[in-house]
């Protein structure tokens, strides 16, 4: 009997099946990284976390752009980009949510492109703010296998993105420490009116979380100079603004790329928690 109960509950039909609704005030942009690993396989690197706000009742939308060129040629195109959203869907404001390099995309473009009176928050998920040691140890890679990889990652960009000349090696430079430290911060200030948020993730080394064993070395080596990290970007380097936690997601699992049954169910749950955090600061 107990077994027969058991078995009819699972059909017993929930009233509510769909995802919880989030109310925001604004919109969400979505701006991606460096590289094409998501656009290989997805419609674009943030089309999933996009679909997944969509979900939620958010309005979202997660364009793409060149995918290795300096970050003031990808800032322009963001610009470009929220400018014909807002006024396509007559948006007083977005609020931007930014993985990885596209989060110094969007620093660069607040501060300097006159975008500001357009977004209403930046919010960064593993964005090197402080730079990454993963850039500066590729670079530092004999000049012959450097200008080999940025050949290669040029033509992979310029046929993916036909529309802006790639950059490759020009943009890995200004993800090191130095440029990052030393340039960026300094010359970027944060925009007044602005809120700036900022999650940083990690598995692997030193967490409990277990890391895809094609990226323990990049992991080993960036905990070794960093700390903890998500196999790209350290925790450290992922603090700007109000840091609200750190999220156990690699940094592909972040795109929801390489998933497994127990990085999906902290995926699905961070994404929700990101727009109801927003939404309880009035966003």
């Amino acid at each position: 009997m107990a077994e027969r109960k058991k078995l009819l509950k699972r059909f017993e039909l929930r009233e509510f099946p769909q995802p919880d609704l989030v109310k925001l005030k604004y919109p969400v942009f979505m701006c991606h990284g460096y590289g094409a690993i998501g656009g290989m396989i997805k419609s674009g690197p943030m089309h999933d976390p996009c679909m997944k706000v969509r979900s939620h009742g958010v309005p979202a939308i997660a364009p793409n752009i060149v995918p290795y060129a300096r970050i003031e040629t990808r800032a322009k195109n963001w610009v470009r980009l929220i400018n014909q959203f807002c006024e396509k869907y007559g948006c007083e404001k977005v609020n931007v949510i930014a993985h990885s390099m596209g989060g110094l995309d969007m620093r660069y473009a607040l501060s300097k492109l006159d975008i500001a009176d357009k977004v209403d928050s930046l919010t960064t998920l593993a964005t090197p703010h402080h730079g990454s040691s993963l850039a500066d140890l590729v670079l530092k890679a004999p000049d012959q296998v450097t200008e080999k990889l940025g050949e290669m990652f040029d033509w992979f960009g310029d046929n993916m993105y036909p529309k802006t000349k790639s950059d490759a090696l020009g943009s890995l430079e200004q993800l090191t420490c130095a440029f990052i430290t030393n340039i960026f911060n300094p010359e970027t200030p944060d925009k007044d009116g602005v809120a700036y948020y900022s999650y940083s993730a990690a598995v692997g080394k030193g967490t409990e979380y277990s890391l895809n064993p094609m990226y323990k070395f990049q992991n080993n080596h960036i905990y070794d100079k960093e700390g903890p990290n998500d196999a790209f970007v350290s925790i450290e380097s992922a603090h700007w603004g109000t840091h609200i936690e750190t999220v156990p997601l690699s940094h592909l699992a972040q795109m929801h790329v390489q998933m497994n049954k127990e990085s999906d169910r902290i995926y699905q749950q961070f994404w929700q928690q990101v727009l109801e955090r927003l939404a309880e600061s009035g966003h």
